[in-house]
């Protein structure tokens, strides 16, 4: 989802605001501004990189049982896309919390009641959307992320990467004991009193256990993007370190999945199995599906529920194993610690991704944008065309847009809504 900056997938929503005066510790990491506004830069980046791989997923042609370059491109996508965003997300909210060091006192007081408000914002609109595309969007689960977050917004890298990596490990098989526990009928009662339910069909129960992106699993990523924001990425151990640590967790991961069951265990294509084998539109809710829109076509990850205890041993997306969680937050650390660097040390590529981290900087207006443009060209939903054309175009239009914007206006303008209406945080005392 995120966007989402909050989908910067939030995205969730990002913060484009003025860097604030270093202190003398950070002034102390960074000789320079360079390197600073280089990290920045590399998050746009990898926030854009981020909207495009959602594009792919809604929009490109499901994955054919061959072995060819579109559909490993959608695998490579698929759940990792999403799982980035809500990385950056976390990210994000360090910006807003304080990053090397957490604010205190009123500027404390201020930020939080700042990530309140965004998580409120997003419920709704995430609420709104739902109830014409259905459980794809992840607005609403990004703003119960963002008030889980304000949990631990003070907490060290240490102990966040702790947290996340406890979730990793535990909550998966949780979540699956609790699914396994919460029949049908259970289900039914509990959404018969829950009013996000009756509106949208994504109810508080779905955004915490039963969901596309439930909090349960997911706040691994967003509580990971907040210990890597504790951290100097500019700094070249740093950087090696946690480059380290991304493949090891990729090659891990679904190098465990494949030993223990295939590859059928960890893509969704080419070996059918697995909780993959029901990809695409089908494996969504039904709110998904009855708009009529064209949007309801759109894939939302291969990954259905795992049926049974051996599946969570496989890392296929969206099931939200173990494995895959930690599969995909490899993923997320190598892109955005990739990113980084690449901005940070090819000027030139700097420049000529100018127009491709401007919608970095929007990541919101283009998450939800490719939602609107999909109701007013229904033909280019995933499942419904054999082209890659379609998603190339939405590529194509969100980098022109950004880039003609951008030169105009600081923030985009789901941005320029969102953050003046976190305007009010100011008067809290």
């Amino acid at each position: 989802m995120t966007q989402i900056q909050s989908p910067q997938e939030t995205s969730a929503p990002q913060e484009n605001s003025p860097p604030r005066p270093r202190t003398s510790s950070e002034s102390a990491v960074r000789a320079s501004p360079g390197p600073s506004i280089g990290r920045l830069i590399g998050l746009d980046l990898a926030r854009a990189l981020a909207v495009f791989g959602m594009y792919i997923v809604h929009i490109a042609p499901m994955p054919s049982a061959g072995n060819n370059l579109g559909s490993w491109v959608y695998s490579l996508a698929e759940g990792r896309s999403s799982a980035l965003f809500a990385t950056l997300a976390g990210f994000s909210l360090m910006l807003i919390a304080g990053r090397l060091e957490p604010k205190t006192g009123l500027a404390g007081r201020q930020a939080k009641a700042r990530i309140a408000i965004r998580a409120v914002i997003l419920l709704a609109l995430g609420t709104m959307l739902a109830m014409e595309y259905g459980d794809i969007i992840i607005l609403a689960y990004y703003g119960v992320y963002f008030l889980l977050a304000l949990l631990v917004v003070r907490l060290s890298a240490k102990t966040l990467a702790i947290i996340a990596a406890g979730i990793a490990l535990v909550m998966p098989q949780l979540a699956f004991v609790l699914k396994m526990w919460l029949s049908d009928s259970v289900q039914q009662s509990i959404n018969a009193y829950d009013p996000l339910e009756k509106l949208s069909t994504v109810g508080v129960l779905d955004l915490l256990l039963t969901g596309l992106y439930p909090t349960i699993t997911w706040m691994a990523f967003v509580i990971a993007g907040m210990a890597l924001a504790r951290l100097d990425l500019t700094a070249a151990t740093v950087q090696r370190r946690l480059a380290a640590l991304g493949a090891s967790l990729t090659v891990g991961a679904y190098g465990l999945a494949t030993l223990l069951g295939g590859t059928s265990a960890v893509l969704s294509f080419g070996g059918g199995g697995g909780p993959s084998s029901g990809s695409g539109a089908g494996s969504m809710g039904s709110g998904s599906m009855g708009s009529g829109s064209g949007a309801g076509s759109m894939g939302s990850g291969s990954g259905g529920p795992v049926q049974s205890a051996s599946d969570l041993l496989g890392a296929v997306s969206h099931t939200g194993t173990t494995l895959d969680t930690i599969g995909c937050l490899g993923v997320a650390i190598l892109v955005i610690v990739g990113a980084t660097v690449a901005i940070d040390r090819l000027p030139r590529l700097r420049r000529l991704a100018k127009p491709v981290i401007a919608v970095g900087t929007m990541s919101l207006t283009a998450y939800v944008g490719h939602f609107l443009a999909q109701s007013a060209w229904p033909a280019s939903g995933a499942g419904t065309t054999k082209s890659w054309v379609p998603v190339l175009t939405y590529i194509l239009g969100a980098i022109v847009f950004a880039a003609i914007w951008s030169r105009f206006f600081r923030r985009g303008p789901l941005e320029y809504l969102l953050n003046a209406a976190t305007k009010p945080a100011k008067y809290i005392r």
